[in-house]
């Protein structure tokens, strides 16, 4: 192993204010305690009239906050993101050919569902490693589109939608759950969005949110894939849209304490200005973690053209060539003792890379993460890297090295 003798040992001096940078569920807002959500309807029925009340305006204060145009339809659906990703999928999928675009792990299980468990006979799969995006060549406008915005376990994002058509007849479908309201998404070359509250306003978990296009409120009127589907996955009734759940009649009983969460999320949003603000706290944070890598003698970010990297779940390398050296297995071991190293020292919790990415760090970066304490953490990666580097060397030194 190289010499450590140049790595900086001198322990900081500063900690982050919040060291919750975990990519989901993600830190809670600033300021937030837990008497924000004193005003949540426990024990209430969520079909009565003040407790629905309280769903509809999670619903309408998203699509305000969002952008989402009028004719679009939002609702709280069960199981987070991933929930609101297979209902669309076994719903409207088998009316076209699709294309599959996977370039991390949530991605691959999309292609995985529609090509195993779909067993759609004309489904193509663009596939690249991780930090890279799939050829991103126009999609077939007769074709449906599955695709994330971010990879949440890959650090790569979509710098836009210009692979998809304005004049496509087949559908766009975009799990946007760790992009929803840190990135502007393009509406108009979108036709079904996912996310859950976990993610970019730091809700609780375990309710997704699903938004559709006319065109695809179209898709699920016409067109009947035959398929039996559970309760928790209909969205139509006698070839209808079941409206009900794009107006707070959920199809299961959400947690009200989430709810006033979700709320409390959605108002700290706009206090503070909005989709600008949220999207520039995001950028800031990238910004400043870019700034540290530059100079970082160790650390690179696995997004290998700056224009992809996210701004929310930020992946990042070891660079250096002893680790490059290592087999699989040491260098998974290496990269978890890293974060476990940030963890002890209460600077960093739940930082490491997700269990099917190369490994490395991955630090959220989306709007609830102040600035000031992803600058204070950056001192804390070099100490933490050059403990590990130490450690390393002494065990290799050692006879049962």
């Amino acid at each position: 192993m190289a010499a450590t003798a140049d790595l900086e040992r001198a322990r900081p001096s500063a900690r982050p204010g919040n060291p919750c940078f975990s990519s989901g569920p993600c830190a809670k807002r600033p300021g937030w305690a837990l008497a924000a959500l004193e005003g949540a309807l426990l024990g209430r029925s969520h079909r009565a009239s003040v407790p629905h009340a309280r769903i509809a305006e999670v619903i309408e204060r998203s699509k305000a906050v969002l952008g989402m145009p009028a004719d679009w339809r939002l609702g709280v659906v069960p199981g987070s993101d991933t929930g609101a990703v297979e209902m669309v999928l076994w719903s409207v999928l088998g009316a076209r050919g699709v294309d599959v675009l996977v370039w991390e792990s949530f991605s691959k299980e999309w292609a995985s569902d529609i090509a195993s468990q779909l067993n759609l006979a004309d489904a193509r799969i663009r596939e690249a490693d991780y930090g890279r995006l799939p050829s991103l060549e126009p999609v077939d406008p007769a074709r449906d589109a599955v695709f994330v915005w971010n990879g949440t376990t890959s650090g790569v994002r979509l710098a836009n939608a210009d692979f998809i058509s304005d004049e496509r007849e087949g559908l766009a479908i975009c799990d946007a759950t760790s992009a929803a309201f840190a990135m502007r998404l393009p509406w108009d070359k979108l036709d079904v969005v996912t996310w859950s509250w976990q993610k970019v306003l730091g809700g609780e978990a375990g309710h997704g949110m699903l938004a559709l296009s006319p065109r695809a409120v179209a898709r699920l009127e016409s067109w009947d894939s035959g398929r039996p589907l559970p309760k928790v996955f209909r969205l139509t009734k006698g070839g209808k849209l079941i409206e009900g759940i794009f107006k707070g009649d959920t199809i299961n009983t959400p947690s009200m304490l989430c709810v006033e969460d979700a709320i409390d999320g959605l108002r700290w949003a706009e206090s503070i200005g909005g989709l600008d603000a949220l999207v520039a706290r995001s950028e800031a944070n990238l910004a400043a973690v870019a700034d540290w890598v530059s100079a970082s003698g160790w650390a690179g970010f696995l997004a290998e053209d700056p224009a992809t990297r996210s701004c929310t779940s930020i992946c990042l390398k070891i660079t250096v060539p002893w680790f490059a050296s290592m087999d699989a297995a040491g260098q998974a071991r290496a990269a978890k003792r890293l974060a476990a190293i940030l963890e002890e020292e209460g600077v960093a919790l739940d930082v490491a890379s997700y269990r099917d990415a190369p490994p490395g760090l991955r630090i959220w970066g989306g709007a609830t993460v102040e600035t000031a304490d992803i600058k204070a953490l950056l001192p804390w990666l070099d100490w933490a890297f050059a403990e590990l580097a130490v450690e390393l060397a002494h065990e290799e030194a050692s006879p049962a090295g």
